[in-house]
């Protein structure tokens, strides 16, 4: 068994790249519904966001099990291309310290951004919900989602950090001027649309109007913001007096097409018109950028805006790698026991095995017990077989990772005759129970 991580980011990929291979919801709830189409892989995470796209897996062998990781991502996007020189593979720590980092928002494009972590939380629920996780991915993402709230509570990695939203709209300030007296067409309206809302008009923009594929949610978030929601279809052809436009939707294609933009800017008589595209795949057509009056950034152009009190946060990250790498240690030593979870559960179960039988005997040679001293044999008998296993489940576990450690095994086996299932008095059911317990 090992863990294996695969992916790309916006660190290895352009963006052209990384929308061909952003993973929509659904695609990846039909993909981990038949994750076992691909042999070797028994546990599966799938991590998308704008900057990333990335697969967290226990398979039986890295090395040999990587091309059905690699197949079922290109299964997902239904993409074949070879993009090798953007994929990178993180095996075992490698993988629980990247996940690690990435949940504490040291991997981000803006460091100390605090939406990875949802982002993190939901993609393990959904996996979850699959029925494609067992425990070391449960453990993995339990412990990786504790470590990115600890690193966000004990250090001030996220004290002047920005959002995405905040940085595109600090761009539009810094090549617009000020924002006071402008206006503004907002594209989608989920989170990212919402905060971008918030910093438009905490940066004096007077109106700000939104449009939604579904005209209640439009409604609903320009019902917050005093702002007006627009029907899709028309979305454009009421841009004729704003300023700048946000698009921040989460459609698989170009929803800012270049007719139609052309179409409002001869209706502008020549007033610039202000494009910022957030969106992962984009929404906004790049030959769009060619209209004469037109400015179109998209998400990759805000690493000039990240940069701002960014000397303070790198400061912060130091102590928060501290923080992952202790973690990291701590999840290698829980580790380390899974591969002897399976003897010791079977040693405990052939000591209660003997506690209950032997207890069955002597339970009628002592009649006159009440039930408060049987309870009290009950629990001297428990006592005793505890304090037994206690020598034994500490060499186990000591030799856990070492080259002590299959000697300690087959040295139980032999001793507690744990290959004989069950025993002579052994029923079906246990003889089955150990057989799973082993495997």
């Amino acid at each position: 068994m090992q863990l294996i991580m695969l992916g790309l980011n916006h660190k290895t990929a352009p963006l052209d790249v990384r929308e061909r291979f952003s993973l929509p919801r659904q695609a990846v709830r039909q993909g981990l519904a038949n994750m076992n189409a691909y042999e070797g892989i028994s546990e599966l995470v799938v991590l998308s966001t704008c900057n990333r796209s990335e697969l967290y897996a226990v398979v039986s062998d890295a090395e040999s099990d990587r091309p059905a990781l690699k197949q079922f991502l290109f299964d997902l996007t239904g993409n074949e291309e070879n993009i090798d020189e953007y994929l990178y593979e993180y095996v075992d720590e490698a993988c629980v310290r990247h996940l690690f980092e990435v949940a504490s928002s040291l991997d981000s494009l803006v460091l100390g951004e605090g939406q990875i972590l949802s982002q993190v939380k939901e993609a393990y629920a959904l996996a979850r919900e699959a029925g494609a996780t067992s425990t070391v991915i449960n453990t993995l993402f339990h412990r990786a989602i504790a470590c990115g709230k600890r690193v966000r509570t004990e250090t001030r990695i996220a004290y002047n950090s920005v959002s995405v939203s905040y940085a595109a709209v600090e761009l539009a300030r810094k090549e617009m001027g000020d924002l006071a007296h402008s206006s503004a067409l907002i594209f989608g309206a989920g989170k990212m649309a919402e905060l971008t809302a918030q910093h438009l008009l905490a940066r004096g923009v007077q109106k700000i109007y939104v449009t939604n594929r579904h005209l209640d949610k439009a409604e609903l978030l320009a019902g917050e913001f005093k702002g007006v929601a627009v029907p899709w279809q028309e979305a454009l052809k009421c841009a004729v007096d704003v300023d700048v436009i946000v698009t921040s939707t989460g459609a698989p294609h170009y929803v800012v097409k270049p007719w139609e933009t052309q179409q409002l800017m001869a209706k502008r008589k020549g007033r610039p018109l202000f494009f910022i595209d957030i969106a992962v795949p984009r929404d906004v057509d790049p030959e769009v950028a060619a209209i004469k009056g037109v400015t179109l950034y998209n998400i990759d152009a805000l690493e000039a805006v990240v940069d701002e009190h960014m000397a303070e946060r790198r400061e912060e990250a130091k102590e928060a790698r501290r923080i992952v790498a202790e973690e990291v240690r701590s999840l290698e030593q829980r580790f380390r026991y899974l591969s002897l979870q399976p003897i010791m559960a079977m040693l405990s179960e052939r000591c209660e095995r003997i506690r209950r039988r032997e207890l069955r005997r002597i339970a009628p040679k002592l009649p006159e017990l009440t039930e408060e001293e049987w309870r009290q044999v009950e629990h001297m008998s428990h006592m005793i077989v505890r304090k037994i296993l206690r020598m034994p489940m500490m060499k186990l576990n000591a030799s856990a990772g070492t080259e002590d450690e299959e000697f300690y095994t087959e040295a139980m086996r032999a001793l507690f005759r744990l290959d004989v299932l069950g025993g002579e008095t052994g029923t079906s059911e246990e003889h089955n129970r150990y057989r799973y317990a082993e495997q």
